[in-house]
């Protein structure tokens, strides 16, 4: 289905590269490109069969010449957007693009809205809403395990799922309703038995669906990671260590680190959003001060906190402010026990003792303590393998699990979930099957509203603005 108006856009990153490419869709969008692009063999890109790359020229409107290109025709239904599509592939500097695209809207084109390519494709039953959210989903995966969820959601599987549920869902209602219609052949006990048992399988599998929801989160936006500790005891060593590189200043002078350092880094395939913060201590300078406040705040909000204790050292009273922080922190906890290349010589601390100090300061969410030396690079292995196991738990196979990876979707999987007890609880009150078919049918809209089929258009409008433009 055509739209009322073609649209146009630059599909590639902005900056220089070896090529750039303009992209229409639309009604108009052939008749546009034969406006500017001229083939090399002569006549008009119309003529040429569709899919075939031509290669011509760009032309202004009054006749000076723009740039070589290759021009390729898709037409409805068989393009992204089912519309008719052209690519404008041409040499990618940024005025060179700038130009051509201008030279589209003079030529009767508008300019593509973020997302508005996608946009068409689900309008035009292309792509479901799972599989749209998820082309973004792949364009900014930060790791192979990223992408793998991305594609399977690109490749219809969590629709397939939901579709599934639908269907029984459907099924229920069905039978349900029969019993209602010819009450004489006495299968209501027997409609009623089986929406019972169906009501709790779809139950359980909403919850599974939705168990994959934390670790799908994490895979596309990244585990939020603060690093903390007292001055000296390693963070910036740390993050240099796990990033592979000279990322943070290392000095044996406390409070080297004013401000905090943000960096992605990738963990066995899972993102990490890692940040190095202050050092943890009374300070009267200013400077330190804002940034032991932000070491707080980052430490607070974090999904997983890096804890860095100098294992060399004894436990203080000095520590007390890190344990203190600890305690009111809402995510997972990993304690580095750092330096244990010195720690062991001189017997110092033990992993052991950690624990128990940190139990003593009742920090509840200690999810492991590890002997770590960031200077010697021992440990790390150890570090990464808990990271893994903490986000995965070992029950997730990206190329092959159905993951939800949407703030959205998983909201939509807790409101089935309430409506499916509210199922349940009907059933069980000995209610008619009338109520029993209410409360199934909102579940079975509210399961669409995750691909789309019962969704209101302004939340689509406002999901597609989320996209870049182009895409």
């Amino acid at each position: 289905m055509q739209q009322e108006y073609t649209i146009s856009a630059i599909a590639t990153p902005v900056g220089q590269g070896g090529i750039g490419i303009v992209r229409l869709s639309g009604e108009k969008a052939v008749d546009i490109a034969q406006e500017c692009f001229k083939p090399a063999a002569g006549g008009k890109i119309s003529d040429y069969e569709a899919r075939r790359a031509v290669f011509g020229y760009i032309y202004k409107e009054n006749g000076d010449f723009l740039d070589e290109a290759i021009c390729i025709v898709m037409k409805a239904p068989h393009s992204y957007t089912c519309e008719d599509v052209v690519e404008l592939q041409c040499h990618g500097g940024p005025v060179v693009l700038k130009e051509l695209l201008a030279m589209t809207y003079r030529l009767g084109a508008k300019p593509a809205e973020p997302g508005e390519f996608t946009k068409r494709a689900f309008l035009n039953g292309r792509l479901d809403l799972t599989q749209a959210q998820s082309v973004m989903d792949m364009i900014q995966a930060r790791t192979t395990m990223a992408r793998e969820a991305a594609a399977n959601n690109l490749q219809g599987k969590l629709s397939e799922r939901i579709g599934e549920m639908r269907q029984e869902i459907l099924g229920v209602i069905a039978h349900l309703e029969a019993s209602i219609d010819f009450p004489e052949d006495d299968i209501e006990d027997v409609a009623l038995e089986e929406a019972e048992m169906k009501v709790e399988q779809l139950h359980g599998a909403v919850e599974d669906l939705l168990a994959s929801a934390e670790t799908g989160q994490i895979l596309r936006d990244g585990l939020q990671t603060a690093i903390i500790g007292r001055p000296n005891a390693g963070k910036s060593s740390l993050l240099n260590l796990m990033l592979g590189q000279e990322r943070a200043i290392v000095t044996d002078v406390p409070g080297t680190t004013r401000d905090s350092i943000e960096e992605y880094m990738n963990i066995g395939g899972i993102p990490l959003k890692l940040a190095d913060t202050a050092g943890i201590r009374d300070t009267d300078n200013l400077v330190e001060k804002i940034g032991v406040e932000k070491a707080y705040s980052y430490a607070r909000e974090a999904e997983l906190v890096l804890a860095v204790i100098d294992g060399s050292q004894p436990l203080t009273e000095a520590d007390d402010p890190i344990w203190h922080l600890l305690s009111q922190c809402s995510g997972k906890i990993i304690i580095i026990n750092n330096k244990v290349d010195r720690s062991l010589e001189e017997n110092i601390l033990t992993a052991e003792e950690i624990r128990q100090e940190a139990a003593k300061k009742e920090v509840e969410d200690v999810y492991q303590v590890i002997n770590l030396s960031a200077k010697q690079g021992q440990g790390l292995k150890e570090l990464e393998e808990a990271i893994k196991n903490l986000v995965f738990a070992g029950k997730i196979n990206c190329r092959e699990s159905v993951m939800v990876n949407d703030a959205r979707q998983a909201d939509i999987l807790r409101q089935a979930m309430v409506l499916l007890d509210q199922t349940h609880m009907t059933l069980m009150s000995g209610m008619s099957e009338d109520f029993v078919v209410i409360d199934l049918r909102s579940a079975w809209e509210k399961l669409g509203e995750i691909t789309g089929e019962t969704l209101d258009e302004d939340i689509i409008d406002e999901i597609f603005s989320r996209f870049c433009i182009g895409k």
